[in-house]
């Protein structure tokens, strides 16, 4: 991320000697805010859609092994004093064994839900670029900078116009 930091500052550093060199010619500046591309886009909420549809057979099936150990853990509690040594504690051993299978099954749920949010997230990130360098190039602009803005002004910002695009390629 340095890199890109250095890469982009690079950038603007050689930008701005152009600029001062060539008096003449004008150039075309155009901004693109990332994150509210990224927030407002609806191909995102298209894809969070698509992720809780794709786990919620697995988030349901947690939900109830979750229920069915608190139901167990209970009645351990409430029978616990009338069973015998050895009955309470391989009840507490089976409870305790399920306790670590939930708690696997959920990070493994975390983690593929996690690497799925990724692979979504990168697509988007891409269709976004693509939408951006068509726009640039259809209405000739010069340089567009998607990352890394601290300020620009509402002349040279192309946020709604990206945004627009996409929820047109969206319908």
């Amino acid at each position: 991320m340095k890199v890109m930091k250095l890469v982009w500052l690079w950038l603007l550093f050689g930008l701005a000697i152009t600029v001062s060199t060539v008096e003449a010619a004008d150039i075309k500046i155009g901004v693109v805010n990332a994150a509210m591309v990224l927030d407002k886009s609806p191909q995102k909420t298209a894809a969070l859609a698509r992720l809780e549809k794709e786990f919620l057979s697995r988030s349901k099936s947690l939900e109830k092994k979750h229920k069915t150990l608190r139901a167990k853990q209970d009645k351990l509690l409430k029978d616990g004093a009338v069973m015998g040594a050895t009955e309470r504690q391989d009840a507490e051993r089976k409870i305790l064994s399920q306790q670590r299978d939930l708690k696997r099954l959920q990070d493994e749920y975390g983690e593929d839900l996690s690497i799925r949010r990724n692979e979504e997230l990168r697509k988007l990130e891409q269709k976004i670029a693509k939408t951006i360098v068509d726009l640039a190039k259809k209405e000739s602009y010069d340089l567009v900078v998607y990352q890394g803005v601290i300020y620009a002004s509402d002349r040279v910002d192309l946020t709604e116009k990206v945004l627009a695009v996409l929820k047109k390629a969206n319908k």
